[in-house]
């Protein structure tokens, strides 16, 4: 019997590759095969560390809906009580759109991917309920839950419509929802 190569890396590597895959070809893309060849490992490398395909999609979904929560939970403005949050989130929001475009819109495929395949369902709550307990620190749990739904249907309008992300616009529908 051949020794087992040790390879530490691989299961991140695979994820890192069926994000690639998603990105260029959307969900319907994605195999354990496409995802082995892009990541550079045998098909059975892909099996061992994630058996279907949800699986893989959701460690996905972790790994990509981290981004966006994780800027909002470090950003001075929640600890800050004269900051004008809603200022914040408006350029926080800003940011994560102006950044790579595909990769916001594969977040947003992923997440959206959660309609039709229940095993992403969590992991997608997982990102609004992350961003509203971040945000219930400067105000009420509804108002945070509120704040995300607007969050996320502006970030759906732009990439849908290719618009430019108007931040004032924003800013002042977050302050509405804060008042």
């Amino acid at each position: 019997m051949a020794p087992r190569r040790y390879d530490p890396g691989r299961r991140d590597r695979i994820i890192d590759a069926a994000i690639r895959v998603v990105g260029r070809g959307g969900i319907a893309g994605l195999s354990h095969r496409t995802v082995a060849a892009e990541a550079d490992v045998p098909l059975g490398s892909t099996t061992y560390h994630f058996a279907s395909l949800d699986e893989l999609l959701v460690a996905a979904l972790h790994r990509t809906g981290e981004n966006f929560a994780a800027a909002v939970r470090t950003s001075g403005a929640l600890t800050d009580p004269g900051a004008d949050l809603a200022a914040e989130l408006a350029r926080l929001t800003g940011e994560w759109l102006g950044g790579e475009r595909t990769g916001v819109e594969l977040e947003y495929e992923l997440y959206l991917a959660a309609l039709r395949r229940p095993a992403l369902r969590p992991v997608a709550a997982e990102w609004a309920d992350g961003v509203a307990a971040a945000l219930a620190g400067r105000t009420d749990p509804a108002t945070a839950r509120a704040l995300v739904a607007l969050i996320d249907g502006i970030c759906l309008q732009v990439l849908l419509t290719d618009t430019v992300y108007d931040e004032a616009y924003a800013a002042e529908m977050l302050r509405r929802l804060l008042a």
